[in-house]
Order: structure tokens, then sequence, then C-alpha cells
């Protein structure tokens, strides 16, 4: 059974060479890029050929809640004809050194509907996308910090960027915006896995030393078992 996942990658790999033959631009982006800012449409969808992508909704009062990650075989932000007032509030930038392929959104949405393929394998990332959303929504939301940081640190672990359960590449910082609690409770509860001899924190990232004891403290709807 598949577990929520917050980072995205190499799901359409097979159809890199279908995108090619696209009309498309190739961009670039530099780490801090946005691929859109805040208070923009979204005009443009993004095959990710190399780097990742952090994806995150602004409240109007300044706070933000990081939502998904994505990198390369990852297609962002999808196909749909309707235009959504939420997403002005949400802002995607180059969490690393970028190359894309970048198409018009109608376009996407011609090659979706054209291509039985593409449009599969678009149903089953959507299908990952609400249940992370359910995830949080209906789980996550209602356990405790130090809960949710477990729960966070495992989902990473079994699908992390470099392909290391053991090497989780998110900042201090990143924990705090994607669980939404303040900086202060996110220190307090790396220090007591910390203490335990669960995490090694390094700078802007952080390494497991022992797996199977922080899966003990992680909710079952969790955990691949």
């Amino acid at each position: 059974m598949l577990i929520p996942r917050y980072y995205f990658s190499n799901e359409y790999d097979e159809l890199y060479n279908y995108f090619l033959i696209q009309p498309h631009k190739k961009c670039s982006f530099h780490q801090g890029d946005y691929l859109w800012g805040p208070g923009e449409p979204i005009h443009h969808v993004y095959y990710i050929c190399s780097g990742i992508s952090i994806t995150y909704a602004e409240h109007e009062d300044g706070r933000r809640k990081i939502l998904f990650f994505h990198s390369s075989g990852s297609v962002f932000p999808g196909f749909h004809k309707s235009l959504f007032k939420i997403e002005r509030s949400i802002v995607t930038q180059a969490a690393s050194d970028m190359e894309v392929l970048e198409f018009p959104r109608e376009e996407v949405y011609r090659m979706f509907c054209e291509n039985q393929d593409l449009s599969s394998i678009a149903l089953e990332s959507y299908a990952k996308l609400i249940n992370l959303l359910i995830y949080e929504t209906a789980h996550q939301e209602y356990n405790s910090s130090f809960l949710k940081l477990c729960n966070l640190l495992y989902l990473f672990s079994q699908h992390s960027p470099g392909g290391d359960p053991h090497h989780i590449a998110l900042t201090q910082e990143n924990i705090a915006d994607l669980l939404t609690i303040n900086r202060v409770n996110a220190a307090k509860c790396l220090s007591r896995l910390r203490d335990e001899g669960i995490i090694i924190s390094h700078r802007k990232w952080i390494e497991i030393t022992d797996l199977s004891a922080l899966e003990k403290y992680c909710s079952q709807e969790t955990l691949l078992s």
C-alpha cells in the first residue's frame, strides 16, 4: 500500500521523449527564483529535468505552509482548465538550480486529452496529491507537534530526494513551515530526537541514525505496514 509523500519525482520519466517533441521552451531557474510568484496566475506547466522545486501557500498575515516538493521526472502544476482563486496564494520556487521544459497550460491540457499514457500517469499523480491532503487534514492535523515531526521524517526517509533514507534534506525552517508550527517548537522536538540518539542535525539536513526507533513514534497511518 502507498503511504503519503511530500516529495514527487520520476513519475513521468517514461514520457520524457514525448514531452521533448511537443511545443515547449527550455528554461533554467537559479536557486530562489520563482517558477511563479505571489499573486500570479498559473500560465505554464513544467516538466522538471533536474533540480528541486518547493511549493507553498502564503497566508495574508505572512505565514506560509509548505505543501510539497517536485524534482526530476515530475510535472507541475498539472493539467486543468479551471482558474482557482487559491492558486494566486500558491508560490513555487527553485530550491536548487533547475532545468525545465516549459509548456503553455492549454498545450499541456491538449496533450493530456490526446495521450492516454499521460492521462493515466497524471491521474495517479493527482491521487497521490489527494492522499497527502486527506492525510494532513484528517490525521496529521490532530497530532502533537512531536508526532507530526516523527511522521514527517519517516515519510521523507521513504521518499528521499537523494535516495538515502537516512539523509533528510530539510532545514529546521522547512520543518516548521511543513508542519505549521513555530520554530521554537520545531527545535524542541528535534532536540528530543537528538537526545534519544535517533537523529543527528547537520547544516541544512538531518541524519536519521535509528530509523526503527523513529518508526516506533510514528502513527499507523504513516507506516508502510
